[in-house]
């Protein structure tokens, strides 16, 4: 299951504002996708409310949560919002524990445990504890935390790799240590620090993580976390969960590319616009067979269209290929110079040819 928290995590993009509208539209737009959780923000937001009831009109199967902090009056301030999840934020390195809240161990969880049965008292019935920079904390007294946090009444921990530490091996081996131990949910936050985020979320939930935090285009902290549409198309695609719709996955990135002021690479994985762009003579007479041969799933399926065209790493098959879909009659001893011309132009323009020009040049016309 996915945990969307482009409205908390992405929020904390540097330079990214989010007023209502635009987070009613993003989290439209989760629902639509398929999401199964969105984190719609953190206490002290505004609106916070506003928000839940929009999202619960239009969205009967989605959870709702907010994010806290481990503080008694914070989370009594979300027991009163419509929604049903909350999400305990809470140190465990040492490192934290001691610079950030100025506690001992045994201080954390004392005040951990007052958090959770002040929620638990409050009516909140399903407590998420997310173990903050878990990476870089005692083994032990993690899983020390986890089960106070089971015996204290909550019911999911959420295993923070805080600064992007984990390998997918080292994701692995902590996944089984926590699942072997504590008896709980379980769900992973994975910062891309390193390019191994939607690796390490796809190999937790691979190990028996239940929930993986995601946000659109991996917008977050620092460089983001997991990305959402990776992993909604990774579990559609390969793993044939039908919830996820991943035709509304692209609208959905370029509406919050547009909103974050974050320009998307052309050949972004799921949503990169020349993803399905080729015009190496090798696979552009391939794909022109059978799209299979070097396509992982269809375009269409995460709303793009392909792009064959002919330029500089063209051959004659390509060329031949090209010049049937454009309804041109050439007489097959001309091909070889038509290639050489085809390539000539497009080293000059430094890209592959547009139709137009492509016809053009196939019917003997000089382009400068």
């Amino acid at each position: 299951m996915l945990i969307d928290t482009t409205l908390r995590e992405g929020a904390q993009l540097f330079g990214a504002y989010f007023n209502l509208s635009t987070r009613k539209k993003i989290a439209a737009g989760l629902a639509e996708v398929g999401i199964d959780e969105i984190e719609l923000g953190w206490i002290g937001q505004d609106n916070l409310g506003t928000l839940a009831e929009y999202i619960k009109d239009i969205s009967k199967d989605t959870y709702l949560s907010v994010w806290t902090p481990c503080r008694e009056a914070d989370i009594m301030k979300a027991s009163k919002l419509p929604i049903d999840r909350v999400n305990i934020g809470v140190p465990v390195s040492d490192l934290h524990i001691e610079e950030r809240l100025g506690l001992d161990r045994n201080g954390l969880l004392h005040r951990l445990s007052s958090a959770i049965r002040t929620a638990k008292a409050f009516g909140i019935e399903y407590v998420s504890v997310g173990m903050e920079d878990v990476s870089r904390a005692d083994p032990d007294f993690a899983l020390t935390v986890a089960a106070h946090a089971k015996n204290c009444g909550a019911s999911r921990i959420r295993l923070s790799d805080s600064l992007g530490q984990l390998t997918p091996k080292s994701m692995e081996k902590l996944i089984e240590t926590f699942r072997n131990h504590v008896k709980i949910d379980t769900a992973v936050h994975c910062h891309d620090d390193f390019g191994m985020a939607t690796a390490n979320a796809v190999t937790a939930l691979e190990c028996g993580a239940d929930y993986a935090d995601v946000s659109v285009l991996g917008i977050g902290e620092r460089s983001g976390i997991a990305a959402t549409e990776e992993l909604a198309a990774y579990l559609a695609l390969r793993c044939g969960k039908k919830r996820y719709s991943t035709q509304k996955i692209k609208a959905l990135c370029s509406m919050v590319a547009l909103e974050a002021g974050v320009v998307v690479p052309r050949t972004k994985a799921v949503v990169g616009e020349d993803i399905f762009a080729c015009e190496s003579g090798l696979h552009t007479h391939a794909l022109s067979k059978s799209p299979e041969l070097f396509e992982p799933y269809q375009p269409e399926s995460v709303g793009i269209s392909r792009k064959l065209a002919v330029g500089g790493k063209s051959g004659k098959a390509a060329v031949k290929s090209a010049l049937k879909d454009c309804g041109v009659e050439n007489d097959p001893k001309d091909i070889t110079a038509l290639t050489m011309a085809v390539r000539q132009l497009s080293s000059r323009l430094k890209r592959p040819l547009t139709r137009s020009e492509f016809i053009k040049l196939s019917s003997g016309e000089h382009l400068s």
